[in-house]
């Protein structure tokens, strides 16, 4: 209104004659356009995912805008994107959004275009890139371990582990890199050690040189298709070389035995300390034997070792051949063998007619007795109602224990009378044995029990 008006009182002073010069008409402004920006750029999918892009610029003297994009090799007209318009200071700001897939990836080309009211336009073009990506799965390395945990400066060790995949599950992931890494105590940082594959199936193992105490682990730095991991750690301790052990007085006894009867060993299991040779309490030792003409080696039997390092064991004779006694060893300590005993196993002679036996008044004294004393034994030894002059063995039964143990063989006197001795280590039933002999047949003493105090 105010501009019309202005010229109506023009045109009146030109009609009263009055000296004007006539309006001139003022060409509107051209439209500009300013400020493309395509958010994010580039646009990477992962995988099945989407991403909604947004693309935004502003205008001056401009009534309204169009964006279109044009897809990958795409030759014919854009493909126009919804537009909405907000003020922006004395511009005004123009947003669309379109949504992005695997399938869209390459270079897109884009149009703006700002229209003004009187038909005049401005545009500017440019491109933007549609990239995908491999989603990366999880990975995790189980069952890590590094073996042994006790170790001297020097020797080898095995670690070993699997690298796990999650694709539909957790499941061995093959033909990958791990790294053995290694921290040593006192310090912060691991350092590479060595590199390993892993089988199909994902496991992996390495024989690696320990020099100090420290923890093991295993890394996997991960690649385009999946996350790196790290293993737990595990320990390993480097100690002093292990000590020295030996097996003496090893023996196996009766010798010949008859086949069927019981056959006993016997010896002290000692290690090299610092004060020298000692016995080495409450480790096992196995009782081998190897039957003559064979090369193979059999576990028959065995015992724990006592506080001194003595041992005790029997086993029913079958056959001859040698018999050895065998400690593997424990932590600190190295294992070690007996010397081999032989013994002949003889089939018995059927015995002839013969006598009864008795052994009467069996007694083990003193009760209790001290560790390492002597204890004494008496008894009598009858046949046929009289006196008896034979050999008759000493047996032994260790407190908690169900097997008797031969000890030694002791003669009775012509009238019967039997008297010996041994030290005594052990708690324990003892008894006389007579196991007969062409005149008459075997028999036992009543058992009698004695505690050894310390």
């Amino acid at each position: 209104m105010l501009q019309r008006f202005r010229v109506a009182a023009v045109a009146l002073a030109v009609g009263a004659g009055a000296l004007a010069l006539a309006p001139t008409a003022t060409a509107a402004a051209a439209p500009s356009i300013s400020n493309v920006d395509v958010s994010p750029s580039p646009i990477v999918v992962t995988g099945a995912d989407k991403v909604t892009a947004t693309f935004t610029f502003t205008t001056k003297d401009a009534g309204k805008a169009e964006l279109q994009l044009k897809a990958p090799g795409d030759v014919s007209v854009g493909t126009p994107v919804d537009l909405t318009a907000s003020p922006h200071g004395q511009e005004t700001r123009w947003t669309g959004k379109k949504t992005f897939d695997a399938k869209d990836a390459g270079k897109w080309n884009f149009l703006a275009i700002a229209h003004s009211g009187d038909g005049a336009e401005k545009s500017t073009n440019g491109s933007f890139s549609v990239e995908t990506k491999t989603t990366a799965v999880d990975t995790k390395i189980v069952d890590f371990g590094a073996h042994p945990d006790v170790v001297a400066k020097g020797d080898r060790i095995s670690v070993s582990g699997r690298l796990l995949a999650e694709r539909d599950g957790w499941k061995g992931y093959g033909d990958q890199r791990v790294t053995i890494t290694f921290r040593e105590k006192g310090t912060d940082a691991y350092r590479h050690i060595t590199t390993v594959g892993t089988s199909r199936s994902g496991w992996f193992s390495a024989r690696v040189s320990v020099e100090a105490t420290g923890w093991w682990r295993a890394e996997f730095g991960g690649n385009a298709n999946a996350k790196g991991s790290v293993s737990d750690t595990d320990r390993v301790d480097v100690r002093h070389r292990s000590a020295d052990s030996r097996i003496v007085g090893f023996t196996a006894y009766p010798e010949p035995v008859d086949k069927g009867d019981r056959l006993n060993f016997r010896g002290a299991l000692q290690v090299d300390g610092s004060h020298g040779w000692d016995g080495l309490s409450g480790q096992r030792v196995t009782i081998l034997f190897k039957a003559h003409g064979s090369s193979r080696w059999e576990a028959v039997t065995g015992d724990r070792t006592g506080r001194d390092g003595r041992f005790w064991a029997s086993a029913t004779a079958q056959t001859s051949g040698w018999w050895r006694a065998v400690y593997s060893g424990t932590r600190g300590v190295e294992g070690s063998s007996s010397s081999s005993d032989w013994v002949r196993v003889v089939t018995p002679t059927p015995p002839p007619s013969r006598d009864k036996s008795k052994l009467v008044s069996f007694n083990a004294y003193p009760e209790p007795v001290k560790y390492g004393d002597y204890l004494r034994f008496r008894g009598v030894l009858l046949v046929d109602g009289g006196g008896y002059e034979a050999k008759v063995g000493l047996y032994f039964k260790p407190k908690g224990s169900s097997k008797w143990q031969f000890v030694k063989t002791t003669n009775s006197t012509g009238s019967g009378k039997l008297y010996t001795k041994v030290k005594a280590y052990k708690s324990g039933y003892w008894k006389f044995v007579f196991k007969g002999d062409s005149d008459a047949y075997g028999s036992q003493s009543g058992r009698d029990y004695v505690r050894v105090k310390r």
